[in-house]
């Protein structure tokens, strides 16, 4: 599949040298991948897509500094500041990673992109993050990142007064319930379709929350309310929607590299963004350490995690070089 050339930063320039390290995915941990990197004076090529997990989103909360900030903007100005380093960023998609080496030589990790580009470099980054699957009702892929969320921390506020629903019956839904307890003027666990138990019930009432078991046939917007249109003819207001998607990975490179996959199906990683492949690091919503059940879906993790893997990748390199001095 090609996605389209970003609108808001990288350049088209084409580069064959070789680089220190190859950077996939131009969201928040790729970028501060490549800053670590450039800022120790390694280079780097950062290919962007143009994809954006968050793109849906008008304004990016929860990040000190940034709070209520476009992500394009974000983006646009950390391109900007990558500017002074030793880091080309390139549009376009890369479709296939693999290591390869000649006899007696360190493996390389070669990536082809969709428009034939050949790169080749010592390790590579994987900050491709992952997409999200909404559940299949008309109508909420149109208020999602703005009138339905997943993350309280990152919209809850917004929302501060309102009726706002908590669509759907998995365990993670008791808790934006009580989350949302603190910031709604009234809640509603929206089931759709599935029965509630006794003790269940019990929680929800405890918290404050109706309970609807009733099916949501789709979703519309009117200006900022959310109306959620039930299967027996009601219709109901909302100040917002929050929602528990399902989530995969966003690219193969995984798969294709090899790389040990978790319960959760997010790249294994330890705290330094290795991955179980040597010279393979992942750092953003798409890896986790085996200590987290899921992957934290925030700006802030995403850059701490991109700091951790360029620092992690400049530790590795720098034990390389030694070694082939001494």
């Amino acid at each position: 599949m090609s996605h389209p050339t970003p609108a808001d930063g990288p350049t088209d320039a084409p580069t064959d040298a070789p680089t220190d390290a190859l950077v996939i995915g131009g969201g928040p941990a790729g970028l501060q991948a490549a800053l670590t990197l450039g800022r120790i004076h390694r280079s780097a090529v950062l290919v962007d897509s143009g994809v954006y997990r968050n793109a849906p989103v008008t304004h990016m909360h929860n990040v000190l500094t940034h709070d209520g900030r476009p992500p394009a903007d974000f983006r646009a100005s950390a391109r900007e500041q990558l500017a002074p380093y030793d880091v080309e960023v390139l549009a376009g998609e890369v479709v296939r990673v693999a290591a390869t080496h000649g006899p007696g030589e360190p493996t390389r990790f070669e990536a082809t992109l969709g428009d034939g580009r050949t790169l080749v470099a010592r390790r590579v980054v994987l900050a491709t993050g992952l997409r999200d699957d909404l559940p299949s009702v008309p109508g909420l892929d149109e208020l999602w990142g703005t009138l339905a969320a997943q993350c309280p921390f990152c919209h809850g506020h917004e929302f501060s007064g309102g009726h706002v629903a908590v669509l759907g019956a998995q365990p993670q839904m008791m808790h934006a319930v009580g989350l949302m307890n603190r910031i709604a003027g009234r809640l509603t666990a929206l089931t759709h379709g599935a029965e509630v138990d006794e003790a269940t019930g019990a929680t929800l009432a405890a918290l404050g929350a109706g309970v609807v078991t009733t099916p949501v046939e789709r979703f519309s917007r009117d200006g900022d309310v959310a109306r959620a249109h039930l299967a027996d003819g009601m219709v109901i207001d909302l100040a917002g929607v929050f929602l528990a998607p399902t989530y995969r990975q966003s690219a193969p490179f995984a798969e294709q590299l090899g790389v040990h996959l978790l319960e959760s199906g997010c790249v294994e990683i330890d705290d330094f963004g290795r991955t179980s492949v040597p010279g393979v690091y992942a750092a953003g919503d798409l890896a986790h350490r085996p200590a987290f059940p899921m992957p934290m879906p925030s700006v802030i993790g995403a850059l701490a995690a991109g700091q951790m893997a360029g620092s992690g990748l400049s530790a590795d390199a720098l034990g390389e070089d030694m070694a082939a001095v001494g």
